[in-house]
């Protein structure tokens, strides 16, 4: 944890000792955005931690879907900002993503005053948005202590202090020792009951619903953060995660995201368990997995129970053709296994519309014509084409590749590795040439 200062502990006194917590999501600042079964997961988890004890607790969620799309997913709502000096050479309009500041103001104000207030934070890119939340709720919130937590904290924590005016850098997760740092505050808290789960506190209506039924991978991606965030690979039980699947079936949820990084490891002992509860219990669900999936684990069984349970988008990370990239950026697949997988997919039914493969460009000494490879290649097995721009993410292996190589610098404002920005300035491509490859793409998946 990173602190503001000292913290002294003086004990204040709460109205009928309940301790009044805030929890928001802040705003996305960035180029584009949308919904595809985004949840603040981690400070949902805040909100279960916190139940445990003698407590109100508030929830502003800046990034409410306006407009809902199919599944679950949608757009947000944005209005054009000042573009940052760094970002002045990218031809594209900067917006804040999410409601209206007025409309945060008037949220901020009808729960106003709290005791404390967390801020969760995701994308390193996007930490000007997490110090604009904060900036607001300092109009209203004066020295109440903000606590910022998330991937970005966890990751860049000293830049996070520095640039989004919070008291504290929570790192880690919210069962690490979020009780000591309230307690540091000198704020009360009473036990009385067990944790509740995020989708019994009444915080919100959800449109679907994150599931997290293991953290950590078992691999170790040259430009993935994975094992940064979760050094270790703990998985729930069966039974525990689909609990958790039947509970929220029967408060009316119908669509499930996913938001493992290795959901398929040993599905025999896990996943399958699983989906063929699922199928037993007569669930009509619809399952979604955005996060890329390990195409090596797919087996004949594996495919048709997700047919048959109700899986209705599956990503898979191919990333590159590549047999030599791969290799370099972690072996977590090979083109053959790819192949291989796709084959027993559509031979359980699985259509182009719901197998999306994620493609990378711009990867360090990536040329354009290994990407049209790659878009050659699976255009010829007719599936969907997710071309997705490389953004080195801070401490990875990647990350200090490209530091040694002099490409970037430790000072490198971190809004010029937004997605949308890195390639443009850093990949060396011909942008015209990408820019016909991409409406290719975007023609062919509409076919």
């Amino acid at each position: 944890m990173v602190k503001k200062g000292i913290i002294i502990i003086n004990m204040r006194c709460l109205p009928f000792d309940k301790l009044r917590a805030l929890l928001v999501n802040p705003w996305i600042h960035d180029f584009s955005s949308l919904n595809l079964w985004s949840s603040p997961l981690g400070l949902l988890r805040v909100a279960e931690n916190l139940s445990q004890f003698e407590s109100e607790i508030f929830y502003i969620d800046c990034l409410k879907t306006i407009k809902n799309k199919s599944y679950g997913t949608g757009k947000y709502n944005r209005q054009q900002i000042q573009k940052p000096l760094v970002l002045k050479q990218i031809p594209r309009k900067f917006c804040r993503y999410g409601i209206t500041p007025d409309e945060f103001q008037s949220q901020l104000k009808s729960i106003m005053p709290v005791d404390i207030i967390f801020v969760t934070s995701i994308m390193t890119y996007w930490y000007t948005g997490v110090a604009e939340t904060v900036k607001e709720v300092r109009k209203l919130a004066g020295d109440t202590p903000i606590i910022i937590g998330g991937i970005y904290a966890t990751l860049c924590p000293d830049h996070a202090l520095k640039n989004t005016g919070a008291d504290l850098i929570y790192e880690g997760s919210a069962e690490n020792g979020l009780e000591a740092v309230i307690r540091n505050f000198g704020l009360r808290l009473n036990k009385n009951s067990d944790k509740k789960a995020y989708y019994k506190l009444g915080l919100s209506q959800w449109e679907f619903a994150p599931l997290l039924t293991t953290t950590g991978c078992i691999f170790s991606c040259t430009y993935c953060a994975s094992k940064l965030l979760n050094k270790d690979f703990i998985r729930k039980t069966p039974e525990e995660a689909f609990s958790e699947i039947e509970e929220l079936f029967n408060l009316g949820i119908r669509d499930f995201a996913f938001y493992d990084d290795a959901l398929l490891t040993d599905s025999d002992n896990h996943l399958k368990p699983i989906l063929k509860k699922v199928i037993q219990k007569g669930l009509t669900v619809r399952f979604h997995a955005p996060n890329g999936i390990h195409v090596r684990f797919i087996d004949n069984e594996l495919a048709m129970l997700m047919k048959v349970s109700g899986f209705k988008t599956l990503r898979l990370s191919l990333e590159t053709i590549s047999p030599e990239r791969q290799r370099l950026t972690g072996g977590k697949v090979r083109t053959d296994e790819f192949e291989n997988a796709i084959t027993i997919l559509k031979k359980s039914g699985f259509t182009k519309k719901e197998l999306g493969v994620y493609l990378m460009y711009g990867l360090p000494e990536q040329s354009l014509n290994e990407v049209k490879e790659g878009v050659k290649f699976l255009k010829s097995l007719s599936v969907n084409i997710n071309l997705t721009e490389f953004s080195p993410i801070p401490n990875t292996k990647m990350w200090n590749e490209l530091l040694a190589k002099g490409i970037i610098s430790k000072n490198i404002d971190l809004l010029l590795t937004n997605n949308s920005v890195y390639y443009y300035l850093y990949s060396g491509y011909d942008l015209r040439e990408l820019e016909k490859l991409k409406l290719e793409v975007k023609s062919y998946n509409a076919s």
